[in-house]
């Protein structure tokens, strides 16, 4: 088997059937799947997958109050801004563009550790990582860990059910996973730890990174704003890292064909280019899709790219030393 088609963990139904058909596990399939996978009782391994929705469970007190005690339009505004544009681009910049695709570089560490946590953290960077490269390389086909497919729930629960990385990779494999994450500043386990953990990150570096990087945000945003606002910008955290994990599904086309000519370039996949996450988040996906590495996805003249715009100015400030920009090629070869 190769290793990029190992290198996950794969569900209990499987990616595939005998004939090689994509295998679309019923609703009772893939909530027994979230189960079992988020259950850190049956195993200390599941740690990495539980992380997640653990962070949405922990920001609920949060909601409350800001729906309950603290709600105004005024807040409702800086909600929806954080929400749909400051955590949409920060996640386009942080975990897709660099830590997946490594499209540009950082001069000095500093600047990346500050643009990790530049917002309120959500995702642990190995769970989006990996499976995203696997992702590129079976897009719309059995083993894409959000194959949208299989439908809704598919991608919705992808992050527990399908994008952990293997328990049971030889040192050889693990040692290649490892180069997915090791410029992304994450401390990694070694191989024996790794055994230990099932996770290419180390849990202790992991709910550091993420308790510190709540109370730096909680102290900055009551500095500024008091409680209100401080609960307003986590129910924004909250709401985004739930509402993002249906974005492949619709970012595919919701399984369907739905390429528009003269707009998404790529039809090689299901992926479309849709106006909200590219205005918003820079989130152009088709042509994310065409050109992966690429620090900059708006390419047509009217294609806001918020990211784009976050690694040139880094790049003028001399924070960035270097990139790749594809806007060239695109042009000449599909647009041209």
């Amino acid at each position: 088997m190769a290793f990029i088609d190992d290198v996950l963990q794969t569900p209990s139904y499987g990616w595939k059937d005998e004939k090689g058909e994509l295998i679309k596990p019923t609703r009772k399939q893939l909530f027994s799947e979230f189960l079992s996978r988020s259950n850190i009782f049956k195993s200390k391994k599941n740690w990495i997958s539980f992380i997640g929705w653990f962070m949405i469970l922990c920001m609920t007190p949060f909601a409350y109050f800001f729906l309950v005690h603290y709600f105004s339009w005024q807040l409702l505004i800086v909600f929806l801004v954080y929400t749909m544009i400051i955590m949409g681009t920060h996640g386009t910049i942080w975990l897709h563009r660099y830590c997946t695709h490594k499209s540009f570089t950082f001069r000095h560490k500093i600047w990346r550790f500050l643009t990790q946590n530049l917002v309120i953290k959500t995702v642990p960077e190995e769970m989006y990582v990996v499976s995203h490269h696997v992702h590129h390389v079976k897009s719309d086909e059995p083993g894409d860990p959000y194959n949208a497919r299989a439908g809704f729930l598919y991608c919705f629960l992808a992050e527990v059910n399908h994008q952990s990385i293997n328990k049971n990779l030889s040192q050889k494999d693990y040692d290649r996973a490892t180069h997915f994450m090791k410029h992304t500043g994450v401390q990694i386990n070694s191989y024996a730890n790794y055994k230990r953990w099932g996770s290419i990150a180390t849990p202790w570096y992991t709910i550091a990174l993420w308790l510190g990087n709540w109370a730096f945000w909680y102290t900055m945003f009551y500095l500024i704003g008091g409680h209100a606002l401080a609960c307003t910008l986590f129910t924004g955290a909250m709401f985004w890292i739930t509402f993002v994990r249906i974005f492949n599904y619709t970012g595919h086309g919701k399984g369907e064909h739905k390429h528009v000519d003269g707009l998404d370039f790529d039809r090689s996949n299901l992926s479309i280019n849709q106006w909200r996450p590219g205005y918003f988040a820079g989130e152009w996906h088709n042509n994310h899709h065409l050109y992966p590495a690429s620090a900059r996805a708006g390419f047509l003249s009217w294609q806001l790219d918020l990211p784009w715009i976050y690694i040139y100015v880094l790049y003028k400030l001399g924070a960035v030393s270097s990139f790749h920009d594809s806007k060239k090629d695109f042009l000449q070869k599909h647009k041209r």
